[in-house]
């Protein structure tokens, strides 16, 4: 099993419930039921939930693979680490008023960082320990 990423994942999802709660219950609140109807607060939510999600899937499958190769734990943590606090950041500060602009940007660069590191890990892993590609 890999525990490193069951436990990011977990937390990440409760992010992401807290994140659709938020639209659930304004859109209840406000009788909105399909869009946005003009509504920018809503519209910060959908898209503070919906940015989250567009990062999200694949942070978590690269922290599996990362994992599953047999990185060392801590390294895993420390990957799993950054998107977990570079996503609760970025989503904080996008649902602020107003918005933490620093929050939103430092977010970004935590959870881009912790794609390119897991990316450019798998991809020399491949290239000098996979069965298949070694050189």
């Amino acid at each position: 099993m890999l525990e490193i990423t069951s436990l990011y994942t977990s937390l990440l999802t409760f992010i992401f419930l807290w994140l659709s709660l938020r639209v659930i219950v304004y859109r209840r609140g406000n009788k909105i039921s399909m869009g946005h109807n003009g509504d920018n607060s809503l519209l910060k939510r959908m898209r503070a939930q919906g940015n989250f999600i567009e990062y999200v899937p694949f942070g978590l499958i690269l922290l599996a693979l990362v994992e599953f190769s047999g990185a060392p734990a801590l390294a895993v943590h420390l990957l799993g680490l950054m998107l977990l606090i570079g996503r609760a950041l970025h989503a904080w500060s996008f649902s602020a008023s107003p918005p933490v602009m620093k929050g939103r940007v430092f977010g970004m660069i935590l959870t881009l960082t912790m794609i390119l590191l897991s990316a450019l890990g798998l991809l020399l892993h491949t290239l000098f320990y996979g069965k298949y590609y070694s050189v």
